[in-house]
């Protein structure tokens, strides 16, 4: 049983966010914070694209109802807008092995993360609601990080959830992302959409795949 636990644990992620995204009355309610964390995910892809090409962010804000936008200048473009769905991909994939193959490393993973989105609520501010949630989500996580036996299965969730989410909402357009991609790159934006798909579940195959080979 104890070689395939990362397999169970992997299996269970999926199931209860189908439970709670599908078939339980409600379950919305317990995945609303963590879709929002989702799309601060994606928005700081943005803000991390546009930073690292040399681009300055002038506001990073999530929005009530699940939706985000970032507003960057200069940089490059093409990695602003691709680190928004890749880059959320990404970081909700290192979490998720981080959680599953690192425990003593949750405490320090989760307060990083609750002072990052203090940072950026601060130095990038946008809106009340934006504050008051980062805010809220990362003190829980703060706490949360102070409970040894609870806080490594809820950084599980969140990379798991965060995955999940990702490949669901993988048509992030076209009005958004994508349309603008297909301005810059060429092609069209339902080719993006596939490109762009494919590129996660290749990267979410091969995390996988490292996180059980390195329990055998």
């Amino acid at each position: 049983m104890e070689k395939y636990r990362s397999l169970i644990i992997l299996s269970s992620i999926l199931i209860v966010y189908f439970l709670l995204d599908v078939l339980i009355p409600f379950g919305g309610l317990v995945l609303y914070p963590i879709k929002l964390f989702v799309t601060f995910l994606h928005e700081f892809g943005h803000a991390f694209g546009a930073f690292v090409t040399g681009g300055d962010v002038v506001s990073l804000q999530v929005n009530a109802d699940g939706s985000g936008v970032t507003w960057t200048s200069g940089g490059s473009r093409a990695i602003t807008i691709m680190g928004g769905y890749l880059g959320s991909a990404l970081f909700g994939n290192l979490l998720l092995y981080l959680g599953i193959r690192k425990p003593g490393a949750t405490k320090i993973t989760m307060i990083t993360i609750a002072i990052l989105m203090n940072i950026c609520a601060l130095i990038w501010f946008s809106s009340a609601f934006n504050l008051i949630f980062i805010i809220l989500f990362s003190v829980a996580l703060f706490f949360i990080s102070r409970l040894e036996k609870i806080s490594r299965y809820v950084l599980m969730f969140l990379g798991g959830a965060a995955v999940l989410h990702i490949i669901s909402d993988f048509n992030v357009g076209p009005s958004s992302d994508l349309e603008a991609y297909e301005q810059v790159m060429g092609l069209t934006d339902t080719m993006w959409m596939y490109i762009w798909l494919v590129i996660v579940l290749v990267m979410t195959f091969f995390n996988v795949r490292k996180i059980i080979k390195n329990e055998q």
